[in-house]
């Protein structure tokens, strides 16, 4: 059951990710055309300090809540789940209302601190979401404490589409419009009303969650019904162990952009300790930034799928002490990963330049600059990708604090890393990508000593590492003369590179398939698996 369930969920919440994360740039290039450099000079600090105080809201709570709630659906205390629920939903809401409050009314001296005062119009458009995402991430979280993901994936699919729409719509009425003229020029009412995108997604994200909420209302009202259990905790008590929860998980999830800051100090400092001139710097970091590390992003979205799958499951095999359960679902969580971990590798390596290339066409010199970085990163992305899930593995065996502690060394190790090599003058920027990969190395060494210590796991080293990484390499070969063929023919760049992932795609199934990596009622599991696997058994693949 496990692996239909953690397969299932997986994939439900990757194709959601990847429809949002595709709306989402979709989003930013109108949206910058529109608005131009100064109007998103407004949006980029509104949206930061946004993303921050989202962070802290929304970041542990909605984890606990699934976790507790799992927990309790393991054992059929469905009144307590929902209880657990209730009262993570007031939290999660004064926590919202407080952010609200505080970026409402505090916009004008945040914006003049930032030294944008235009920002803060901006600022005050993202206040309804700050209350609205925590109570809609507190319904996600009972849902998937359920081992549901349909709510989650449908309300982010909603959330998304509302945000663009009405953001767009927003942006390109306010900057033409009259609205705010006497006190904001056109660039920062521009910039306020895609900001205001996010207040509008997270409505309609709420919406959509409400309303799937109330369609199940009368299945967990038999559920609760039905519940004869007597375990009875206080509020107090729920509210304490939610927090404890939660906490860790979100000063985890506050290491990463911490990092990054540190990071920008870093790097530009020793750039031009070495040589480097101030503009030739910031050229060089926006490589990284701007270039490397989004289209590193896109397949964390898959991984991120992963993690919120992982942990209800690990959670209530734990509560059950089912030792067995717990190591297969442990096991399955890491061979997925390497399974979509490997091909982004492998691909990445091959198709750096032409990827980047595809994606910034009217920045050649830059993106082609950028390619060493991207390398780096996509070797390093396969110990990224195990972090994540090995963090939701042991958040969801309640040792929460562990991921936060390995990430914080690994982040040590970068520092020092990168440093050092960024300060010498032929490594320059890639040394950052260097540093970024041995945070990596690191924390998801320390996670798995973790894991197999609180575990026991026994994960074959075979079929989850040696079948995907061949597979994935074999793949990366034929990947790589697959474009040169094309490119020589079609001479269009663009082409060959898509023609070459989809081709690659296919060509790694069928290794995965005939290595055995990934078994056939594995695919069955999921519903475009019924598909393919009748196909495969005409072509004998397994």
């Amino acid at each position: 059951m496990s692996k239909k369930s953690l397969v299932t969920s997986a994939a439900i919440l990757g194709v959601a990710g990847i429809f949002v994360k595709l709306l989402g740039a979709f989003f930013r290039i109108p949206l910058t055309n529109w608005i131009g450099a100064e109007g998103m000079a407004n949006y980029a600090p509104a949206y930061a300090i946004y993303s921050v105080l989202l962070v802290v809201s929304t970041a542990g709570l909605p984890v606990a809540t699934s976790k507790m709630v799992a927990e309790r659906y393991a054992v059929g205390q469905y009144k307590e789940a929902y209880r657990v629920f209730k009262i993570s939903r007031v939290l999660m809401t004064a926590l919202g209302v407080l952010g609200a409050v505080i970026v409402f009314f505090g916009a004008g001296p945040i914006a003049q601190l930032v030294h944008v005062p235009g920002a803060a119009l901006a600022m005050q458009a993202t206040a309804p979401a700050l209350i609205l995402v925590p109570l809609m991430s507190s319904y996600r979280g009972y849902f998937q404490g359920q081992q549901n993901m349909n709510p989650t994936a449908i309300s982010q699919i909603f959330e998304q589409v509302f945000r663009v729409g009405c953001g767009l719509s927003l942006a390109y009425i306010m900057m033409n419009g009259v609205l705010f003229s006497e006190t904001y020029d056109s660039g920062a009412r521009g910039a306020a009303g895609g900001c205001f995108g996010a207040s509008a997604g997270a409505f309609g994200g709420l919406l959509t969650v409400l309303i799937l909420y109330l369609m199940k209302r009368n299945a967990i009202r038999e559920n609760i019904l039905a519940d004869h259990t007597t375990e009875r905790e206080s509020a107090g008590q729920i509210i304490k162990n939610i927090v404890v929860i939660a906490i860790p998980i979100t000063i985890g999830a506050s290491l990463l952009p911490l990092m990054n800051s540190i990071d920008a100090g870093i790097v530009n400092s020793r750039l031009q300790a070495t040589g480097w001139s101030v503009n030739a710097a910031k050229d060089l970091y926006g490589q990284i930034t701007s270039m490397a590390d989004p289209i590193i992003g896109f397949p964390q979205v898959l991984m991120a799928a992963i993690i919120v799958s992982i942990v209800p499951m690990v959670s209530a095999a734990n509560r059950l002490e089912d030792k067995l359960e717990l190591q297969n679902t442990i096991a399955l969580g890491l061979r997925m990963t390497t399974i979509i971990g490997f091909p982004c590798v492998f691909g990445l390596l091959v198709l750096a330049k032409p990827a980047l290339l595809l994606l910034y066409p009217l920045q050649p010199e830059s993106a082609s600059n950028a390619t060493p970085c991207l390398q780096v990163l996509a070797m390093g992305f396969i110990f990224l990708a195990l972090v994540t899930t090995m963090t939701g593995i042991l958040q969801g065996l309640g040792k929460q604090n562990w991921p936060v502690i390995n990430l914080a060394i690994g982040i040590i190790i970068k520092i020092i890393v990168t440093y050092i090599l960024v300060g010498i003058h032929s490594i320059n920027i890639v040394g950052a990508a260097i540093g970024t990969m041995c945070a990596y190395i690191t924390a998801s060494t320390l996670d798995f000593m973790c894991v197999k210590r609180f575990t026991d796991v026994k994960v074959p080293v075979a079929k989850t590492i040696v079948k995907p990484m061949i597979s994935a390499l074999v793949m990366g070969v034929i990947v790589g003369f697959i474009y040169k063929g094309c490119f020589a023919i079609i001479g269009s760049n663009s082409i060959s590179t898509l023609v070459s992932i989809a081709i690659g795609a296919c060509i790694y199934g069928v290794l995965i398939i005939k290595t055995h990596a990934i078994e056939r009622n594995e695919i069955m599991a999921i519903s475009i698996g019924r598909k393919i696997a009748p196909i495969c058994d005409k072509l004998r693949l397994w």
